[in-house]
């Protein structure tokens, strides 16, 4: 990983007695080179520079007094079908065939290709 070493510019303040003070802060972060560069091809793409996305990125956590997004957990470990008991089987079995009766169900190629998504097959 490199260093990626970028000037984020705030907005300039207009003090008082007419002067103007422009403020800027640096950011150094460590990215990956292969992220680093697909993003930039998006927002260059955008016309956009890295250090405006950053500041837009920045000015929404503000805003959303949090992450503009969700983060959250989305892997789940694959359970072994050895260690689970007859019990617990058979809520599975009944979960999946009341999911069938109340038609919440998903072709076969849909599963498949998200599954080959989440475990990256």
């Amino acid at each position: 990983m490199h260093i990626l070493q970028m000037p984020i510019h705030c907005c300039m303040t207009i003090l008082k007695r007419g002067d103007c003070m422009a403020k800027t802060a640096n950011l150094y972060t460590r990215i990956d080179p292969e992220l680093k560069g697909q993003a930039e091809y998006i927002l260059n793409s955008l016309g956009l520079p890295p250090s405006s996305a950053i500041t837009m990125f920045y000015k929404q956590i503000v805003l959303q007094q949090g992450l503009p997004f969700d983060v959250k957990l989305g892997y789940r470990e694959p359970v072994d079908i050895r260690s689970v008991n007859k019990n617990k089987l058979n809520a599975e079995l009944e979960t999946g065939h009341q999911s069938i009766l109340s038609s919440k169900v998903k072709p076969a190629e849909e599963v498949f290709e998200s599954l080959h998504k989440e475990f990256n097959l």
